[in-house]
């Protein structure tokens, strides 16, 4: 396979019902024949540190052994970071700073690791903020810095803002639905930057968001969310029925042309092209 670039955009607590109605530009992409959408759903429980290895991992908790947020530890796993820096691929993030937590540095210094530029690590180029009204705005500008001025192999993006409003005003509110439009008004300037430097683009969530403004429960609320795809490898349009989350890191190795980590779970997603160069 040949060796392309990938950005997995983790937009927090997004639910699939509200991205479908509220992510215009998202399904533009759709409806246009440039995106693929899935239904995805995560894996319990529904929270944000399980479920961020278990993305780049493509893990269960169980196995990954990071089954609660209270679980502050580097990752025993091998995860999408350390597959591509051993298949000699660059990496990096802007993202919440569990991410550092799991693959660079545990525990955090807000004065010492919001930036992390080490080729040793994992992570090559780590950008992490440490508040959850982080703004989103800056958090797309400093991935769109690292795609000028690193041109990571593969890239990682986590904005917080639509997990930070649904807990402060629910799922059922004006306040967590402008906020994902807000969101996909960001995709909109920001999506277009990574297709004109080559990249493949995945956006998708850990979890959703309930009327109780919280998560981690069995709930669809709770578990289904969106999974859509920008690559010349997946076929677009909008897919029927659930997919499982272990499938996002296989989906990422196959766009950037690596094998997958033994413990990842194999590859079963309808319309991926077989072997696109």
């Amino acid at each position: 396979m040949q060796n392309k670039k990938v950005v997995l955009i983790v937009v927090d607590a997004l639910r699939f019902d509200t991205a479908c109605t509220h992510m215009g530009f998202m399904q533009h992409l759709v409806e246009q024949k440039m995106a693929a959408r899935y239904k995805v759903c995560s894996e319990v429980p529904a929270l944000s540190r399980p479920l961020y290895e278990t993305i780049l991992t493509g893990t269960p908790p169980i196995v990954h052994g990071v089954v609660s947020n209270m679980v502050v530890r580097l990752s025993t796993q091998t995860s999408l970071f350390h597959v591509a820096q051993k298949n000699g691929l660059s990496t990096a993030a802007a993202a919440y700073y569990w991410v550092s937590e799991l693959y660079n540095r545990a525990p955090f210094s807000p004065m010492e690791d919001r930036i992390q530029l080490d080729k040793e690590l994992p992570i090559n180029n780590g950008l992490f903020y440490f508040e959850d009204h982080y703004p989103d705005s800056h958090l797309f500008a400093e991935a769109a810095w690292l795609i000028d001025n690193k041109q990571p192999d593969f890239l990682y993006v986590h904005p917080m803002n639509v997990d930070d409003d649904g807990h402060k005003f629910t799922a059922d509110s004006a306040g967590y639905r402008n906020r994902v439009l807000a969101t996909d008004n960001l995709l909109s300037l920001f999506i277009p930057k990574c297709l004109a430097h080559g990249y493949e683009v995945i956006v998708t969530a850990d979890h959703g968001m309930t009327s109780d403004g919280n998560h981690g429960g069995t709930t669809e609320e709770d578990r289904h969310v969106p999974m859509f795809v920008i690559s010349g490898a997946v076929k677009p349009g909008t897919r029927d029925g659930i997919i499982s989350q272990l499938q996002v890191a296989p989906l990422c190795c196959e766009l950037l042309g690596i094998e997958p980590a033994e413990s990842m779970a194999p590859l079963l997603l309808d319309g991926v092209k077989a072997n696109v160069e």
